[in-house]
């Protein structure tokens, strides 16, 4: 296994304090976070979120995504139940880095959706890989989860790293005229579960 727990601290946030482990992999040079709060290791099935990296959504407030969101809403339900993990893994653009999410960009503003910009870039429609958050999982113990999510991909993904997962818990996020044909085609190329979209 390439990965190795390195290092934990606290992080107070507008939400809780939580405790930040820092997790370093060999194979590919990415260092990876995990943020905890409360008793992770034991009481059943944990509220747990597995969010890839996204510069320009979670620190830049980008309305091209809905990450940012996302990332508010899993750390805010992790903080009132007092209890649940957050992996951050360094994922940018589902896989395919940030220099080349900003060429997706250039592409998606010339027409293309957002699988179709990933593709004309030679590669595939979501690259990522969530062994990583499985492995980080098993550093705290943690065998089965509450998933926040709304990609079915990443339940699977994490099933067939052997996390159990009880629930799926979605997260809704604000539909607005610069998301809005980016979560259509999440909704409709991908599988993700937006029960608040009215798809075309």
């Amino acid at each position: 296994m390439s990965l190795k727990y390195v290092v934990s601290t606290r992080l107070p946030t507008p939400f809780a304090t939580f405790d930040i482990h820092g997790f370093d992999d060999s194979e590919t040079g990415k260092e990876h976070v995990a943020l905890t709060l409360g008793d992770v290791s034991s009481g059943g099935a944990i509220l747990c979120r597995v969010h890839s990296e996204c510069l320009t959504g979670d620190v830049l407030f980008s309305q091209r995504c809905d990450c940012g969101s996302q990332l508010n809403v899993a750390l805010k339900l992790i903080a009132e139940e007092g209890r649940g993990i957050l992996l951050y893994l360094r994922q940018e653009g589902r896989g395919i880095g940030l220099i080349n999410k900003l060429r997706a960009y250039e592409l998606q503003d010339q027409g293309a959706d957002t699988v179709e910009a990933n593709e004309q870039l030679g590669f595939g429609a979501d690259m990522r890989n969530y062994l990583i958050g499985a492995q980080m999982l098993g550093h705290f113990g943690i065998k089965s989860v509450r998933l926040m999510t709304n990609n079915p991909r990443k339940v699977d993904a994490l099933r067939r790293d052997g996390i159990i997962i009880v629930e799926r818990v979605k997260l809704q996020s604000d539909l607005t005229p610069c998301n809005a044909h980016y979560l259509q085609t999440k909704a409709i190329k991908l599988g993700h579960m937006l029960s608040h979209l009215k798809l075309k």
